[in-house]
């Protein structure tokens, strides 16, 4: 499913026309990239009320289905987003900002400073990032995976316009990945990716496995994972020495032969390390945290 989306940007020289925006730009292409259809951006000084107003506008009005904000997350007097964010939602996520700090944390540790909260209006998911353009897109990029599948969840509550699919959805793209994953701080100690991408195959697993030569073809597959137990392989994965970028993408729901099942990126330093992280990840991923079942 493609969902709509909007980013707005807190700045209040941005709003005087004396900075120019690069994190709200740089966001919507991580977005489009990843296959949402951003429709409205705008600039925003670090005034709550106008803030609240906003998001209120984007939830309420506009239904978009996620809103980003970027800007006003920090400690200075001026920086009030997740005032105004909190005021707006009804239920908070906080899985989202405790994973982005997270992930901040491994790169500074000034990661802890970021104030950003996240939560759910409506049908809508609000979510702050930091200000800056390298900040904000290695928070989004830490999280973007889960909040497909959040958004999923949140939009499969009964309404037919926002229904989740019962069929496979379209995977990232893996040139995206890879230059989001070029594009952080971490990227100066990789020295090589790899990338694995799972495809429902026609052969059925005991045939292949087990040399079942009586073994029907498969037309299918429902396919489902654990969310909690696939974000503990990324971690384990993360802390294998030399391992320096994850990122998992997996399907759900009826699949056909040939579609994907799962999207996997690790870079390292060194081609053993990259291999044997690349292994692992896949292997617990396929053994413990997703069900297949073939039809």
């Amino acid at each position: 499913m493609r969902y709509t989306a909007a980013v707005i940007t807190i700045s209040d020289k941005g709003a005087r026309g004396e900075r120019v925006d690069t994190s709200g730009p740089s966001l919507v292409g991580i977005l489009e990239d990843a296959g949402y259809q951003v429709t409205h951006t705008a600039i925003l000084p670090d005034e709550q009320e106008l803030i609240r107003q906003e998001l209120i506008h984007c939830a309420d009005e506009e239904q978009f289905s996620l809103v980003l904000t970027t800007g006003g997350t920090g400690f200075s007097p001026r920086d009030v987003t997740p005032e105004a964010t909190l005021a707006v939602i009804e239920r908070a996520t906080p899985g989202i900002p405790e994973a982005m700090r997270a992930e901040s944390m491994r790169i500074t540790p000034r990661g802890c400073l970021s104030r950003e909260v996240a939560g759910i209006r409506k049908r809508t998911l609000i979510v702050n990032l930091p200000g800056s353009k390298k900040a904000s897109r290695e928070n989004l990029s830490a999280v973007l995976g889960a909040i497909g599948h959040g958004l999923d969840m949140l939009c499969s509550q009964g309404s037919a316009d926002c229904a989740a699919p019962t069929l496979g959805e379209a995977p990232p793209s893996a040139d995206a990945w890879l230059r989001e994953a070029k594009a952080l701080e971490s990227a100066g100690k990789i020295g090589m990716y790899l990338f694995h991408n799972g495809v429902v195959r026609e052969t059925a697993r005991s045939r292949v496995r087990e040399g079942n030569a009586q073994a029907k073809s498969v037309s299918g597959m429902r396919f489902t994972y654990d969310e909690k137990k696939v974000q503990e392989a990324v971690e384990k994965t993360r802390s294998l020495p030399g391992i320096y970028h994850v990122r998992v993408w997996l399907n759900h729901g009826g699949l056909k032969v040939g579609d994907d099942l799962m999207r996997v990126l690790v870079g390292g330093d060194i081609r053993p390390h990259v291999v044997a992280a690349l292994e692992f990840l896949v292997t617990d991923l396929k053994t413990r945290c997703v069900t297949e079942e073939e039809l």
